[in-house]
């Protein structure tokens, strides 16, 4: 049984806002440090090897802070989520690959690999609390 004041916290406003801050953190806080460095922006994203490096830079911006908006005002949770959820999948064969790697290397890109599928998984989540706490809403 969960006690009555845990309750009271989990089901607060105030963390649910929280939380949808924090899962977004590292993109929006990430997309912030591009835009004031757009060159060193483009750099990160030349380890791609996907060309046009502005474009990269300019697209992975825009994703990151439409899906952090969308999340953090709790509007289309799912749509956001997806967004994040994809480009961070996508920087494993990308920028992660570890199986190409060898020695220390490869040992912190697979680990950077297995915090962003946790990331996702969160990303999950937040979607279906959206969704639940809205579907509950409504009926």
């Amino acid at each position: 049984m969960t006690p009555r004041f845990v309750a009271n916290i989990l089901r607060s406003a105030w963390l649910w806002h929280l939380a949808r801050v924090l899962i977004t953190f590292m993109y929006w806080w990430a997309a912030l440090g591009f835009l004031t460095d757009f060159s060193g922006a483009q750099a990160v994203m030349g380890l791609t090897g996907i060309q046009p490096l502005w474009l990269v830079a300019a697209l992975t911006i825009a994703v990151q802070l439409t899906g952090s908006a969308l999340i953090i005002l709790d509007r289309a949770v799912w749509l956001g989520s997806g967004m994040l959820a994809t480009f961070t999948l996508l920087t494993i064969p990308l920028v992660h690959h570890f199986w190409t790697m060898a020695g220390l290397e490869a040992t912190q890109a697979m680990l950077e690999s297995e915090e962003h599928l946790s990331v996702v998984g969160g990303l999950i989540v937040v979607s279906i609390h959206s969704f639940v706490r809205k579907e509950r809403r409504v009926a």
